[in-house]
């Protein structure tokens, strides 16, 4: 039970990383908008490599730039039709860390779970079992694929791009002023789709033979303290016959505070492993 509960707080912090498990050969029908294919098809075509190197330079100069995120979320939260409607606190000092604190109000409001994700480990405690989990970043990799890294849970929680796929070995394309980026990483077939301002509307990753995808979609962009960033965060992430999703409301955003990011296990909580 422990366990269980535990692994639904990893999705709350990690979000990003449930991309993929263990594979299993078979094809896949995934859930998604209408409108959207999650299985794609990488063009033939090669890129104009002078071509390439500009909009590249366009879209990385669009990016949300910053020391410090600070963010509050309401969310409804997923997993195989189990539902929860909470909220989020998020706090990023870029590159470094990001702090999660999820609160959820049944009679009064209470935090049920805290996190802080770096490069190199997750931390995670769960309130409501008094349980605790210590890992190496590289733990997720038992769910995600290993291209998913620490940069990439980051950039989802702003609405940046993937660093991987800002590289001249991906297909652009334009049409009526937005960007297609697409191509594979290894294991996973990519693809990117860009708005005018050159900020993320959709990213989708897929490997059919292994039962996964991922569709993020980016809606409502506000501006917050001169910079662009979706106000809604939508993901839905299938594995097989599982599925999760994930629809991030923010309600707040804040750029360059001075932020304090509280994290202690208590001596009472066990470890979960």
């Amino acid at each position: 039970m422990k366990k269980s509960i535990l692994n639904k707080v990893i999705i709350a912090c990690c979000l990003l990383a449930m991309v993929s498990c263990k594979a299993r050969k078979k094809a896949m029908t995934t859930v998604a908008p209408p409108q959207t294919n999650n299985t794609v098809t990488i063009p033939t075509t090669p890129p104009d490599l002078t071509t390439v190197k500009n909009q590249l330079a366009a879209i990385k100069s669009r990016q949300v730039n910053f020391r410090t995120f600070s963010g509050r979320a309401d969310a409804k939260l997923d997993v195989n039709g189990d539902a929860n409607d909470v909220v989020i606190n998020i706090r990023i000092e870029k590159d470094k860390r990001i702090w999660v604190s999820i609160t959820k109000t049944i009679l009064i409001t209470i935090e049920v779970a805290r996190a802080v994700i770096t490069p190199d480990s997750i931390k995670i405690i769960n309130k409501l079992q008094g349980v605790y989990i210590k890992k190496p970043f590289g733990f997720i990799h038992q769910y995600a694929s290993q291209q998913i890294n620490y940069k990439t849970v980051e950039s989802l929680l702003v609405g940046n791009a993937m660093p991987e796929v800002l590289t001249e070995r991906s297909i652009i394309t334009s049409d009526m002023g937005n960007v297609t980026l697409s191509g594979s990483l290894v294991d996973l077939v990519y693809k990117m789709m860009l708005g005018a301002n050159m900020r993320v509307t959709q990213f989708n990753l897929s490997n059919v033979e292994a039962g996964q995808a991922l569709l993020v979609n980016n809606s409502n962009f506000t501006q917050a303290q001169n910079r662009i960033i979706p106000g809604q965060i939508d993901i839905l992430s299938t594995i097989d016959d599982k599925k999760i999703q994930a629809n991030l409301r923010y309600t707040k955003m804040d750029f360059d505070l001075v932020l304090a990011y509280p994290f202690n296990i208590p001596e009472s909580y066990t470890s979960a492993q």
